[in-house]
């Protein structure tokens, strides 16, 4: 069954003046618009497209890659607003993301942007926003562990750094002590739980803790020298915040990954910085 809002692999059985028309194993057929047509296109091909409902409520396909999908937690930027809700980009040609307005929490306004969870409506088979998440994100039953790689979207900012979403099924916190680099609402990030509280607070930080994160940093390191022609002005005696600047490593960081690589003589340490040594 070819469902809206959601990626399929389909045959080409068809081709018309409006374009290809594409069909599942059940001989269910979509078009996909010459917009997205290659004249090297033909019967039997097989093609990667993403459905969505048109604005004639009809099953169209296209070869573009939204910015969400059904299922998925994203941050989307408001484009317009009406009586009856807000839309949103959702990175397709000529089509944005309806969120109605009885799915709305908090404020909604052009130019902004909301956390919003994408599903597909029982009744209308479209795909639709709510940015109501109580039932998809909770920290009920965590199901991370401290220690653990997780990924992360960025969902909004707050006084003491930024509040994030784990696994798209978890809140976390990541605290401004544990941001080496700049990062915004929406971004997607590569995070390490660092505590799980008694409460159910998930804390996160984007550097690995321990060994294998002095091992991760200094490999980094190795590879920011050598891009850099094999000086950084930056040494152990440098401010946190220079060094932040340029590695986006807190201080402890760098300097135990800086004392592995001169331990191995890959590295010294001058008056003025750091310098690769040449094999």
């Amino acid at each position: 069954m070819i469902n809206a809002g959601r990626k399929h692999t389909l045959t080409v059985n068809r081709i018309s003046d409006f374009g290809l028309y594409l069909a599942d194993e059940q001989g269910n057929e979509v078009l996909l618009p010459n917009r997205y047509v290659s004249m090297k296109d033909k019967v039997g091909d097989t093609k990667e497209v993403f459905v969505y409902h048109d604005s004639e409520d009809r099953l169209v396909a296209t070869t573009e890659t939204p910015l969400a999908k059904v299922g998925d937690i994203a941050v989307l930027e408001v484009v317009d607003k009406t009586s009856h809700g807000a839309f949103l980009d959702w990175g397709l040609f000529g089509k944005d993301l309806f969120l109605p307005n009885r799915n709305q929490q908090g404020l909604v306004e052009v130019g902004g942007k909301v956390l919003v969870y994408l599903y597909e409506d029982h009744i209308t088979g479209r795909t639709v926003a709510t940015s109501k998440l109580q039932s998809v994100v909770s920290n009920m039953d965590i199901r991370v562990r401290p220690g653990q790689r997780v990924e992360v979207l960025v969902a909004k900012r707050v006084d003491v750094g930024f509040r994030v979403v784990v696994e798209g099924r978890h809140w976390g916190m990541i605290y401004h002590n544990q941001l080496f680099r700049p990062v915004a609402v929406g971004d997607r990030l590569t995070a390490y739980v660092r505590h799980i509280t008694d409460d159910g607070r998930i804390d996160l930080s984007l550097q690995q803790q321990g060994y294998d994160e002095v091992k991760h940093s200094a490999t980094k390191l190795l590879e920011m020298l050598e891009r850099a022609g094999g000086v950084l002005p930056i040494n152990d005696h440098s401010a946190p915040e220079e060094i932040t600047a340029i590695t986006h490593m807190s201080k402890k960081v760098f300097k135990r990954s800086l004392g592995v690589l001169m331990k191995s003589g890959d590295v010294i340490e001058t008056e003025t910085g750091i310098k690769l040594i040449r094999r």
